[in-house]
């Protein structure tokens, strides 16, 4: 391996269940290299560079699980770490460390890591950790959603509007997951497009507001207000 890799891939990783992860990493090019594998695989990637960027984005939005550095400038992983922790931010944390010592390793776990992977590494033992963490027990309590009368369950992949159930296709249910976690937050198109498609959409495409459209139908039938806001020229928020 180049000594200057800090990631391989053994081969190609298998299909996975969608995730929500929030990579933190101040290295551009390693930042760059995971998110965009992470993607091609059908994960939604959200990148900081730095620990001040991360430790805010980890306490606005949910995330199945987080990939955090151990040491970057601004803030320090390990303090990111302790802080969400110690205000019950429990979001499965997998950190990554060029330091290789037994007590490194250690001193993540007590302070609140989920999981420990040290640079270089291989892509498919990033991917295997990540769901192995978002599989656990205590990281299904916290994947639920509740937006007016929606509650979305982000572990089935089931909505329910009141007590009645709702009947959503894949990618329906990825862009209503895709709002529910940014509530408020004008999302374009552009930024839509990247999440369901991983940047592969054309520009002239409708499908995302076709999708918007059976979505509301499907979610508010009848003609009654909708939590989906069109903002003309800037994109959709969700908004109860």
């Amino acid at each position: 391996m180049n000594r200057n890799s800090q990631i391989s891939s053994l081969h190609k990783p298998s299909p996975a269940p969608h995730l929500k992860i929030l990579l933190v990493e101040d290295s551009a090019r390693l930042r760059d290299t995971l998110s965009k594998a992470l993607t091609r695989l059908g994960h939604a990637v959200d990148q900081a560079e730095d620990g001040l960027e991360g430790d805010t984005m980890g306490r606005m939005t949910s995330y199945d699980v987080i990939v955090l550095d151990r040491m970057m400038p601004g803030k320090d992983g390990m303090d990111v770490l302790k802080g969400w922790r110690r205000d019950e931010i429990h979001t499965p944390v997998l950190l990554l460390t060029a330091l290789n010592a037994v007590e490194e390793k250690v001193k993540g776990l007590q302070v609140g890591a989920d999981d420990y992977l040290t640079k270089p590494f291989a892509l498919d033992e990033l991917v295997a950790r990540l769901e192995s963490l978002a599989r656990r027990p205590q990281a299904q309590i916290h994947r639920k959603l509740i937006v007016g009368p929606l509650k979305i369950n982000l572990t089935a992949k089931t909505v329910t509007s009141g007590d009645s159930p709702v009947d959503l296709t894949a990618r329906e249910f990825a862009l209503l997951d895709y709002l529910a976690r940014h509530p408020g937050r004008v999302l374009s198109r552009e930024q839509i497009e990247n999440h369901l498609y991983g940047g592969f959409a054309s520009p002239l495409s409708n499908a995302v507001d076709s999708t918007i459209c059976s979505l509301r139908r499907k979610l508010f039938p009848g003609g009654t207000p909708g939590f989906i806001h069109t903002r003309r020229g800037l994109g959709y928020v969700l908004e109860a």
